[in-house]
């Protein structure tokens, strides 16, 4: 992918160029997909979703968000880490109210989120970043870009313009009161 192309369509989006993002769209759909697949990947093996549905949902989510800060091509993935992450609960919501109603069941942030339940988890999950971006909202944004874009360190540190340091501790301190908030543990 060609970095100073992304950016150069980033700013152009950025400046009012609403066509920008569909020139942008065919550069960087293939790093779009990747993000998309490795969520589908923690899901249920009948999942209904695939990677092209996630992109394209997450594509329209990303024209509603609006012009993109220019520079470093990085954010755009941020911000598709959310808008992947906004796709996958509006359907695991839409989900989970025609199968079972509500209810809240205890899950982990670990890679190896249950396939059987990833409905509950991802929902569970939603609403506690929810809570945790009340709080704290760059410790939400570590989480999105690490667990949702699956950016490293480096990269979640240049989106959010902080030092890889601060990504590093922001996600231990993410983790942990996610733990606490979804398996009801009081400090």
């Amino acid at each position: 992918m060609e970095q100073d192309q992304v950016t150069d369509l980033l700013d152009a989006f950025a400046a009012g160029d609403r066509n920008a993002l569909d020139r942008l769209m065919p550069v960087v759909y293939a790093e779009l997909r990747q993000i998309a697949h490795r969520e589908l990947q923690r899901e249920r093996r009948d999942h209904t979703l695939s990677t092209t549905d996630v992109v394209h949902e997450a594509y329209l989510k990303l024209l509603d968000h609006g012009p993109v800060p220019p520079g470093e091509h990085v954010r755009f993935f941020a911000i598709a880490s959310t808008a992947v992450r906004r796709a996958l609960m509006e359907h695991a919501r839409r989900r989970d109210t025609a199968k079972r109603g509500g209810g809240q069941r205890p899950v982990t942030l670990d890679e190896e989120i249950a396939a059987a339940d990833s409905d509950h988890t991802l929902l569970a999950l939603d609403d506690a970043l929810t809570r945790l971006a009340e709080l704290d909202v760059r410790l939400a944004r570590v989480v999105e870009c690490r667990y949702f874009g699956g950016l490293t360190e480096d990269e979640t540190a240049a989106a959010l313009g902080v030092t890889s340091r601060t990504v590093r501790r922001d996600w231990v301190k993410a983790k942990a009161w996610l733990f606490r908030e979804l398996h009801g543990v009081t400090p």
